[in-house]
């Protein structure tokens, strides 16, 4: 599990209901932020560059303009090498690496628990907190059937963007985290 982002020895049980997309970030591997990188700046999401580029300048040094000027390898690099980003930045960017290249793993989760979606995309209004019993036999199956890191991030970036709806998912993640798989994992 190297790239688990919240090793047990560095944080307490309890931890993920506290932690941002900022400091998620901070805890992905140079790998997975590339490819993270790439898709952000895949996207139509002008907004989110703009944020982007604004925080880029104020660590490089640089002024705005410049870092909009720069190719897209250099902002990828740049990006990606970021030691911290805002949380806004930093979830725009989880997102749509997870969009980007984690579809199926998305969609298997949303389809265990029954929400609808549009290709892994939630696409229900109102979505209401799954129950917990349902979520934790969810996660079980995604770590059953998807590498950990990867399923490890997926979680952890949706309680992060939406606390109110994935909280639940703190509970399941750190009893995973504290060697305690779950109830679904001892079934």
């Amino acid at each position: 599990m190297a790239d688990f982002p919240f090793r047990p020895s560095r944080y307490a049980p309890q931890t993920f209901g506290a932690v941002s997309a900022g400091q998620l970030w901070k805890h992905v591997s140079p790998e997975r932020r590339t490819a993270a990188a790439q898709a952000f700046w895949a996207e139509k999401n002008a907004s989110a560059h703009s944020d982007a580029m604004v925080e880029m300048a104020g660590h490089l040094k640089f002024r705005p303009k410049s870092v909009q000027a720069l190719p897209i390898e250099k902002k990828v690099r740049y990006l990606a090498s970021m030691p911290g980003l805002s949380d806004s930045v930093a979830g725009h960017v989880l997102v749509a690496y997870h969009v980007a290249t984690k579809r199926p793993m998305m969609a298997a989760f949303l389809d265990q628990l029954g929400i609808k979606h549009e290709n892994g995309v939630i696409a229900e209004e109102d979505l209401k907190p799954p129950a917990q019993g349902p979520l934790e036999a969810a996660v079980g199956k995604l770590f059953d059937e998807y590498p950990h890191e990867d399923v490890e991030l997926y979680l952890s970036t949706l309680l992060v963007q939406d606390r109110d709806t994935w909280g639940g998912l703190a509970a399941v993640l750190d009893a995973r985290a504290g060697g305690d798989k779950g109830p679904a994992a001892r079934a």
